[in-house]
């Protein structure tokens, strides 16, 4: 019976070794490290308010980063060095590192890449991002009032071709983006050409070089709490693709 189990042993040690199956881990084998995801929100936000999809994400099995910055207090460059700072602090260890931003969440995370790429960088997803400006701040830019609500940063969003999104260059990895065409800023829809989701203009919400691309009906301010949106981004994170309706 001994000489039975000791076989039986060295066996199961042999399959693991020819085929690492699940179940199968050797006793002084290292424990896979999760995938990483980081979450950037947008102008004038925190991270309350990518905590649905933290958690959509969280279940789904990824190691999740929900990050907070200060959006309009900072110059472009202060705030890249800001993720910069948070992200060697969290993600270093990561199998692979993602990254998911809400407007101008997605902009930085453009910035930053375009940068210091972390050699474990994975897929990006950019939700309701402003990849080539926004209208709303050509228009409003002049205002003292809306120039002080922006910050430094916020104001760098106009459609120019030296404003902040329109100088960077796409990321050298898979990026999906999705925008949204739903608004609950009529007013504001109005000074948009053209399809938006009430901050950005459909058509400016493209990259060149993107992935995939998926338009969905939500609005600009609440496109990151969507369940649909969420089940999209991880799908991608997954298999560099979204889901697209038949």
């Amino acid at each position: 019976m001994k000489h039975d189990w000791a076989a039986a042993q060295a066996l199961l040690i042999l399959a693991c070794v020819a085929v690492p199956v699940a179940g199968c881990a050797l006793e002084n084998e290292a424990p896979r490290r999760a995938e990483s995801v980081v979450l950037l929100h947008g102008l004038s936000r925190t991270d309350r308010a990518m905590r649905p999809l933290a958690q959509y994400l969280t279940e789904a099995g990824f190691d999740v980063h929900n990050l907070r910055y200060a959006s309009t207090e900072k110059s472009p460059e202060g705030l890249v060095e800001d993720l910069s700072e948070q992200v060697a602090a969290c993600c270093d260890d990561a199998s692979a590192l993602h990254f998911v931003g809400h407007s101008l969440g997605g902009i930085l995370i453009r910035a930053y890449l375009a940068e210091q790429p972390p050699a474990n960088t994975g897929r990006v997803v950019l939700i309701a991002p402003p990849n080539q400006g926004s209208e709303l701040v050509d228009v409003l830019g002049d205002s003292a009032l809306f120039r002080w609500a922006l910050g430094p940063t916020g104001q760098q969003l106009g459609t120019e071709p030296e404003s902040l999104p329109n100088r960077l260059p796409p990321p050298a990895v898979d990026v999906g983006v999705i925008a949204g065409t739903g608004t609950v800023s009529p007013l504001a829809s109005a000074m948009i050409p053209g399809e938006d989701d009430g901050k950005v203009a459909v058509a400016r919400t493209k990259l060149e070089g993107m992935k995939d691309y998926l338009l969905v009906p939500n609005s600009h301010t609440f496109i990151m709490r969507s369940k649909k949106v969420g089940a999209q981004v991880v799908h991608f994170l997954r298999t560099g693709r979204f889901v697209h309706a038949p």
